[in-house]
């Protein structure tokens, strides 16, 4: 048994902008820096650390490793966020401007990558890392179009995650089970960015 904790990335320029991030790769802002260092406070011992390779969650995951004494990070290209198509960039109100209605009726633009190939490549993803960390503790610092895919795949859809929010995954070898979400951002620094 493996047990995974997902965790979405601290916050970045994009989220405090209100801006959808896709592949696009903005750094993290000074507020998402600081949460990764108290994120890691929250969590105890740990045996790995594994990230998608985009700037927002690897430093994420370098930050926290660098507080753990656990390292290096290793990155993993199949953990990169879902590619936002022509939406990457841009806000809720300009996508509300050129798209009306398509965020509240579920419709997404050309290039948008749909969660059949998110699960394939997560699923790809977390067999490696099961395999190369049997039975350890892993942290996983990736986006929240990555847990909402897995979640939704997995008949949980739990709803928004903030910066900093997580959740369990056990990998029986077989099978992944889900465990239960947590917050690893203390109160007065929490971020629900307004886009995924």
């Amino acid at each position: 048994m493996t047990r995974m904790l997902l965790v979405r990335h601290g916050q970045s320029e994009w989220n405090a902008q209100g801006r959808w991030q896709g592949r696009a790769d903005p750094p993290l802002s000074e507020l998402g820096r600081r949460q990764a260092r108290h994120a890691a406070a929250r969590l105890g011992r740990v045996d790995a650390i594994v990230a998608s390779p985009l700037r927002r969650a690897f430093d994420t995951a370098r930050i926290m490793a660098e507080q753990l004494g656990v390292g290096p990070v290793i990155p993993d290209a199949d953990l990169v966020e879902r590619d936002a198509g022509e939406w990457s960039g841009l806000t809720r109100a300009e996508i509300e401007a050129r798209w009306p209605g398509w965020i509240e009726a579920g419709r997404r633009p050309e290039g948008y990558e749909h969660d059949d190939s998110v699960i394939e490549r997560v699923t790809r993803a977390l067999e490696r890392i099961e395999r190369r960390h049997r039975g350890a503790d892993v942290v996983i610092v990736c986006h929240g179009g990555i847990i909402y895919a897995l979640e939704g795949y997995h008949g949980d859809p739990a709803g928004r995650i903030p910066n900093l929010g997580a959740r369990w995954v056990t990998h029986h070898g077989g099978h992944l089970e889900l465990g239960d979400r947590l917050l690893l951002a203390s109160e007065d620094e929490l971020t629900v960015p307004s886009v995924l």
